[in-house]
């Protein structure tokens, strides 16, 4: 930006000062930092952040004008091996999408040993440093700190210049170890202001500070020419201004402990966001900048390597007609060009809603990132005659947004609109379905955009159940021997998963490991239904023997009659939880068990049978069990209706998988006659 008059310089030429006593210094690290063996807090640290520290103020020049400056200072402690991948950090920025640029530098990037009772100073050498490219947009800067070991502590300092004022950088207070201290300055100028939102369950301490600055701008104006001589006036203005510094500090903040069935630790990391809502300059209207989801969906929408990709078909039309010969109903023709999408066209495994080398290439080349696929897939559905439109999703991976903004979303998918509802595609899983979605997808809301702009919230989540089901006929002898025979069926979710657990795998190595896994029983008469017909369920059936599967304790006999699918362990350990808990998927497991007990035996005690059932029919349990004659039949049932559950029902969802196991794990007693 070319600043080229006074008039424009007095409004934009803001300099905010980061001025200020820091009471963490750089190369301070002392003896007692590096003697200390575990974290006091929290022994089971592998490392701990000592100190982080991040700033962001506005810096301005009259050739380019304002960027926003963050510079983050970290010292951290390595307590254990597990913990040396902190010595690793790695920093994106953008590189090229038109308008915005940025840059990022470290310094002072040092490791600390005690050596000798002496500190041992070893600094970052250029071979550590450098540049790995993500995609056309991102790259990242990397470093690796050197003679890293257990007890080292390491500290750095990165910055990150950018012209994007729209969006400050997130800053994180908590991470997966500890941190002893934390503390977030902002400095900004009257002139720009900033929604701030805070995300997580920890409430920084905020202090807010208002000063006077002022600023000289310098300028020169040419004069006279012609027929008299041109002259050079040079002047100043000196322009005063109010100025925000904002702290936030947390103490002591815990490690993020990764619990059972949650989506993405971060969306629940205590950290800030801020989004330029205006900016108000004397004199001048205000000039809003907030945006909604409706206007980032028609801004991605109008990108060259968005929209006008949609608009390519040439390039497949032929071949498309064969795929699409003969079928008549919508859902015909949406598996049939799903089915042809994911075998012509391999995913690169990269991500982004945007093309990267464009559908025409990607389909010549068989290979492409996600925006490749997908909206070629959009493409060939809106050339069958459906009504077809991109959804655009932020992967579980990539978190959910605070923010309606264009880096919200990570990736790309096709939705079929039918009286029925929508069709829900993706064709960089070779095993998806209709509406069945690589699990990577499954994140609360996707976006629909439509070719006239308009857009709509998506319910990524699935609303019908994958199934599990399990049917077991087994025979037990008087010497505690087991056989049996089995069959097990898969769906959706739970068949995709599956199939993609095997890809790759020997059976003979599949059948090991099964063993191995299920108290050493062994597998005969093995055999796999529908491996590649991803329609259809997947079955698995065999025979097994198994010599560990119960107790013989003088004349009884003591048995789970669930036998290796026996779960004994509570999911949920924690006490208190500030998390939803998150399946990804409603599912139903079912289990039919049919047992033979052994001549000369009775039963002695049978489990009863029970029923568990949880408010706002999140889910239940069923166990249901009868003995007749020398003959014993077991129906369970445990289904999760609602994939998200709120952690309000935490202590609900505890208690119920705290029954179902205290069920489950009670033995049926059979005794000699």
């Amino acid at each position: 930006m070319k600043i080229k008059n006074l008039t424009l310089l007095f409004f934009l030429a803001l300099f905010c000062s980061n001025a200020g006593a820091q009471e963490f210094k750089l190369g301070k690290v002392s003896i007692a930092e590096l003697e200390q063996k575990v974290h006091p807090k929290d022994s089971s640290a592998v490392a701990a952040i000592l100190f982080k520290k991040g700033v962001t103020s506005f810096v301005f020049s009259q050739e380019e004008g304002f960027d926003v400056l963050n510079e983050i200072t970290v010292r951290i402690k390595i307590y254990k091996k597990e913990g040396y991948d902190w010595a690793n950090k790695q920093v994106g920025f953008l590189v090229g999408n038109g308008t915005s640029k940025e840059k990022v530098s470290f310094s002072d990037a040092v490791t600390y040993n005690l050596v000798d009772g002496k500190i041992e100073k070893t600094k970052l050498k250029s071979e550590g440093e450098f540049i790995e490219k993500v995609n056309k947009f991102w790259n990242r800067k990397k470093i690796t700190l050197p003679n890293v070991k257990e007890g080292s502590v390491i500290e750095y300092k990165y910055a990150i210049r950018t012209n994007n004022i729209g969006m400050l950088r997130e800053f994180d207070f908590q991470t997966d170890i500890p941190v002893n201290h934390s503390e977030y300055i902002t400095y900004i100028p009257e002139y720009f202001v900033y929604n701030t939102k805070l995300k997580g369950f920890i409430t920084p301490k905020t202090t807010i500070e208002k000063t006077n600055q002022s600023l000289t701008i310098n300028s020169k104006e040419r004069s006279g020419g012609g027929w008299t001589a041109s002259s050079t006036s040079f002047t100043s203005d000196k322009i005063d201004y109010h100025e925000t510094k904002t702290t936030y500090v947390v103490e002591n903040a815990p490690a993020m402990k990764d619990e059972a069935f949650v989506n993405n630790i971060d969306n629940f990391t205590t950290s800030l966001a801020q989004e330029l809502s205006m900016i108000q300059y004397p004199n001048r209207p205000i000039k809003p900048y907030s945006t909604d989801w409706n206007s980032v969906a028609k801004t991605i929408y109008e990108y060259d390597d968005f929209g006008p990709e949609l608009n390519k078909t040439g390039y497949f039309e032929d071949d498309l007609k064969a795929v699409v010969a003969g079928l008549t109903s919508q859902n015909e023709i949406v598996l049939a060009v799903l089915n042809y999408v994911k075998a012509a066209v391999k995913w690169n495994g990269d991500y982004g809603y945007s093309c990267d080398n464009g559908v025409k290439k990607a389909y010549k080349d068989k290979t492409g990132n996600v925006g490749d696929i997908n909206l070629m897939l959009t493409a060939m559905l809106r050339t069958a005659g459906l009504k077809a439109n991109p959804v655009l999703v932020s992967t579980r991976s990539n978190g959910i947004s605070i923010f309606p903004n264009r880096t919200a979303y990570n990736y790309v998918i096709a939705a079929v609109e039918t009286s029925e509802g929508l069709i829900l595609v993706d064709a960089t899983n070779k095993y998806s379905n209709p509406n069945v979605l690589p699990f990577r997808d499954l994140n609360w809301f996707g976006r629909l955009i439509r070719k006239d702009g308009s857009s709509e919230d998506v319910d990524l989540m699935p609303k019908m159940a994958s199934t599990d089901n399990v049917l077991m006929m087994y025979s037990i002898e008087s010497n505690g021997k087991i056989t049996g025979k089995l069959r097990r069926q898969r769906t959706d979710q739970n068949a995709m998963s599956f199939r993609a657990k095997i890809e790759n795998v020997k059976e003979e190595e599949y059948l090991e490991k099964l063993e191995n896994e299920n108290q050493k029983i062994e597998i005969a008469d093995y055999t796999r239904t529908n491996e590649k017909d991803v329609k259809l369920p997947i079955i698995e059936t065999c025979s097994f023997t198994g010599t560990n599967l119960c107790e013989v304790i003088g004349e009884k006999i003591y048995i789970n009659p669930l036998l290796f699918f026996t779960k004994e362990h509570n999911p949920f350990k924690q006490e208190t939880r500030e998390y939803p808990i998150d399946y990804g998927f409603p599912f139903i497991e079912n289990y039919n068990i049919n047992i033979n007990i052994p001549d000369g035996y009775v039963v002695e005690t049978l489990p009863k049978s029970a029923q568990l059932n949880m408010e706002e029919n999140i889910g239940g349990f069923k166990f249901r069990i009868n003995a007749a004659e020398n003959k014993i039949q077991l129906i369970i049932s445990h289904q999760i209706n609602t994939p998200i559950i709120s952690s309000e029902y935490y202590s609900m969802i505890k208690d119920y998988y705290q029954g179902m196991i205290a069920k489950q794990t009670e033995k049926i007693v059979l005794k000699k006659v």
